[in-house]
């Protein structure tokens, strides 16, 4: 009986590993936002700086945060934030928005924006943790 329990964790582990699907890690997302804070604030108490503030962007339509003087492209482009469109404006925002005032070289690195997204999605819109 052994054995097959084995070959089944064996097979679950490898479907696990192989679905290509890179972990989150909220902490390491934490640290990638360091490279944000100069522009963005999320969390509690946070306030817009350069750029918006960051809580409840799960969800949110682009150019919407209360009291940010977004460009007319990110106001006019429709989008919706989601862990897929995120993943895609965060490798090059100034392709994904042409016209954006987010003057940012991207993050290329997939586990590194996989995180990323993991800790600003666990904000709501007002700076708690889900």
């Amino acid at each position: 009986m052994k054995i097959p329990t084995i070959s089944a964790l064996a097979v679950v582990t490898s479907l696990i590993a192989a679905s290509g699907a890179p972990a989150q890690d909220t902490t390491a997302g934490k640290t990638s936002f360091n490279k944000c804070l100069a522009c963005h604030a999320i969390g509690a108490g946070a306030k817009n700086k350069i750029g918006p503030e960051l809580n409840g962007l799960d969800g949110r339509k682009s150019g919407t945060a209360e009291g940010y003087s977004y460009s007319d492209a990110n106001k006019n482009s429709g989008i919706t934030w989601s862990k897929e469109v995120f993943l895609e404006y965060i490798k090059d925002p100034n392709s994904k928005i042409p016209g954006t005032k987010m003057a940012f070289a991207g993050i290329k690195n997939e586990k590194e924006a996989n995180d990323l997204w993991a800790y600003i999605a666990q904000f709501d819109k007002d700076g708690k943790t889900k």
